[in-house]
């Protein structure tokens, strides 16, 4: 193993991450109801000793309901039954900042790291856009900076309150009849612009001390806010100067913070379409894009970028796109698809078939050789720590990766042969967390 070790997450979306997989032949759309398919797909990641699963989440129908495979489920509540099929992969759920409150969001996650042996991961996001705010009795949602400041303001209570009962507060001793140490369980007491938490958490502090937090965002508020508390940063990026620049950028904002720049993750989505030859995995690429349906792929597109191009022909040239200042939704993205488009003066309808794939991140299709070097190639320069692997479909495209590309990594020295640890943390290679009220009563 090389100094330094590779790290993968298999994001698990419904039966692929190709929009239109569940067309797909090798694909079974009827497996969205079964709990036993995200077992299934959470094991064959654990053979392949990834890191971690994830799953996202949105708090609204995303995209057009006559052609989309919707999501069944709520991650917390599914990972929940994952960890009950699994002993060592790491379980990642998206929870939103913006339509959440901090208090039941940390009772969630500190139950799945008990249920789990420690294993819970939290992806932070803020949410963009109106319609899910019409789910929670807002007309229109914060704007982009607001949402950042809450999400700030949500994170110093929500890791106060898993601080709230020190690890050595259970006492347990029926001779005396004291169960807890009172001294050692603190009331937060916090009073914030957007919250106000009295505490303590109603449960005892969770293996790993708090879960791991990831953050998927990339405009500059997201990288100023992955700085401060993210232990790894889900990405997109389509070339390779693009993501080194995105990587030494953040790392330089966590090391001013006086955080160790090792400590936080950068991990970039990868689509990878494989095949025996380069041609068969080409073709297969070719196949899933003919599935898509445009109107849908026009409509999620617009959703995605805050810009309507319902009315735009399909076989002309993307139209100038407004200043990112004006964007109130997801700007990362939004900065994404504009450079795309520009740089390679595509079409809408070439657009579409660009972003089908992988909404944004990149798509590699090629020979397991072929995605093995991709993956070296950025992890050994500088643009990545990682990957959040995202097959195009499922479990099809994860087994063959498993199968064919992990031993190449693991032939290489890049990624480990066994666990070595049993939590989440352990396989990021980070120290367990000190309860901050125990750290205070040191001083």
């Amino acid at each position: 193993m090389s100094a330094r070790e590779l790290h993968l997450n298999a994001f698990l979306m419904g039966v692929g991450h190709h929009e239109a997989a569940w067309r797909h032949p090798r694909a079974d759309p009827r497996a969205l109801d079964e709990v036993a398919h995200f077992q299934h797909l959470a094991r064959i990641a654990e053979r392949g000793t990834f890191d971690s699963v994830f799953l996202a989440d949105g708090v609204q129908i995303w995209g057009d309901v006559r052609h989309t495979a919707a999501n069944r489920f709520e991650p917390i509540t599914l990972l929940t039954a994952i960890s009950q099929a699994t002993e060592r992969i790491g379980l990642i759920a998206t929870a939103s900042t913006g339509f959440s409150e901090p208090y039941n969001l940390a009772r969630l996650f500190s139950s799945l790291d008990h249920i789990s042996g420690g294993r819970a991961g939290w992806n932070i996001v803020t949410t963009a856009g109106d319609r899910s705010a019409q789910n929670f009795n807002r007309e229109v949602n914060f704007d982009h900076a607001e949402r950042y400041q809450r999400a700030d303001e949500f994170l110093d209570v929500t890791t106060a309150l898993w601080d709230s009962w020190e690890d050595d507060a259970l006492v347990v001793d029926r001779e005396s009849g004291v169960f807890a140490d009172d001294a050692k369980v603190h009331e937060i007491n916090h009073k914030g612009r957007f919250f106000s938490v009295r505490g303590p958490l109603n449960a005892v502090r969770a293996p790993q001390g708090r879960p791991l937090l990831v953050q998927a965002g990339s405009s500059e508020d997201g990288k100023e806010f992955a700085s401060a508390w993210a232990e790894a940063v889900f990405t997109a990026h389509q070339a390779h100067g693009d993501a080194t620049a995105f990587y030494a950028d953040l790392k330089r904002r966590v090391t001013a913070r006086g955080r160790d720049a090792d400590d936080v993750k950068v991990l970039p989505g990868i689509v990878p379409v494989l095949g025996g030859t380069e041609a068969e995995a080409r073709a297969l690429a070719e196949e899933l894009d003919g599935l898509i349906i445009p109107v849908r792929a026009v409509r999620q597109l617009t959703e995605l970028i805050g810009v309507d191009l319902t009315d735009h022909p399909l076989d002309e040239r993307l139209p100038e796109f407004p200043p990112v200042s004006q964007v109130n939704g997801a700007k990362s993205r939004f900065e994404l698809v504009r450079d795309l488009a520009r740089r390679e003066r595509l079409t809408l309808r070439q657009l579409l078939g660009r972003l089908g794939g992988g909404r944004g991140h990149q798509v590699v299709a090629g020979t397991p050789e072929q995605i093995a070097d991709h993956v070296e190639l950025w992890f050994t320069t500088g643009a990545a720590d990682g990957f959040n692997v995202m097959a195009p479909l499922l479990p099809s495209g994860l087994e063959d990766f498993v199968d064919h590309v992990v031993p190449l990594l693991r032939a290489r020295g890049l990624f480990r042969t066994e666990y070595t640890g049993r939590t989440l943390r352990e396989h990021y290679g980070l120290p367990r967390p000190v309860s901050r009220y125990a750290a205070a009563s040191l001083i």
